[in-house]
């Protein structure tokens, strides 16, 4: 007779942590010239931006059907959109739960700055990295079925 083996677990299913980058959501840089950028870059590298940002659309990998979108935008050299500093840049990050992420970060001693902003197409904050670079938070609103 043969002893009873036990039963083999299965392992715990591994869910991600809410409050996680998803993607970019935009590159943002300054211009003095910034018809002339657009037009440039429209000619010579097909980013076809009239005045809002050239939209680039895109799928998760792990969910195909979850579609967003990475918006590449000029703004004028004297924006101080992009925080106190001297940066010409600024990314803009996807984030699944913005509260989560907010948390969590104010726990790890991230500057965040107290700034919040609710539009029609999602929640914005912002933070500054350990050199000072601010950096966009983007929470879409949920696609409405």
């Amino acid at each position: 007779m043969q002893t009873p083996q036990p039963e083999k677990s299965k392992p715990p299913v591994k869910t991600e942590p809410r409050g996680r980058i998803l993607g970019i959501g935009g590159v943002f840089f300054k211009s003095a010239n910034r018809d002339q950028m657009r037009e440039w870059y429209a000619k010579h590298l097909g980013l076809a931006d009239k005045g809002g940002g050239a939209m680039l659309p895109w799928r998760e990998h792990d969910d195909p059907k979850k579609e967003h979108v990475t918006v590449w935008s000029l703004f004028p050299a004297s924006t101080d959109y992009f925080g106190p500093g001297p940066a010409q840049f600024m990314v803009n990050y996807i984030v699944d739960d913005m509260d989560a992420l907010l948390d969590r970060l104010k726990q790890e001693g991230v500057k965040i700055d107290p700034k919040r902003m609710d539009e029609s197409y999602g929640r914005f904050a912002w933070i500054y990295d350990s050199d000072g670079n601010k950096i966009e938070l983007w929470q879409p609103l949920p696609a409405k079925p």
